[in-house]
């Protein structure tokens, strides 16, 4: 993936590419504050068309209702930063792809844009598969906004490989 090998996301992209492979299955990304660092990293492996089918980067609420189908009320009521916005975002993906595992990642970076109930740190990620919810996770990391933004995508990637192995071993 990278020439120099300090991209510590490697060990982990490797594993889920493999197991992507194995088990024919494809990943899409919606993602927010990650700006489509997941969808980059899976594609900096030579071969992820075998295992990744696309990638949406929903930046602004009105991406999320255009491209995703979030409901505006849901965006008003909870925040963009939420439970029910990115459950809504990643079966909104899945219901718009040809994937089979989605996953989708909202957050408040930093430094600014937190506040006392959402933190800077604060992100929400969501995998599902067509037509079901998987699992849905909040999360406050700690760091700059690289980091914060690194974390998240390691936790995403990561809770694709627990679909996977869940998928191998039921």
């Amino acid at each position: 993936m990278t020439k120099n090998n300090t991209d510590p996301l490697e060990p982990l992209l490797e594993l889920v590419a493999q197991k992507m492979i194995s088990a024919r299955l494809k990943l899409a990304t919606a993602e927010s504050c990650t700006g489509g660092w997941v969808a980059k990293a899976v594609t900096d492996l030579a071969g992820s068309s075998d295992w990744f089918e696309c990638a949406l980067v929903t930046y602004s609420n009105q991406a999320k209702q255009d491209l995703l189908g979030v409901e505006s009320r849901l965006l008003e009521q909870y925040g963009a930063v939420s439970q029910a916005v990115v459950k809504a975002m990643v079966l909104g993906l899945l219901d718009r792809c040809n994937a089979n595992i989605g996953v989708a990642i909202s957050g408040i970076a930093g430094p600014g844009g937190g506040s006392e109930q959402k933190p800077v740190g604060t992100v929400w990620i969501a995998w599902a598969k067509p037509g079901q919810l998987i699992e849905v996770i909040k999360y406050h990391f700690d760091g700059d906004r690289h980091q914060v933004r690194q974390q998240a995508v390691a936790e995403a990637l990561s809770g694709v490989l627990r679909i996977i192995d869940h998928e191998t071993l039921g």
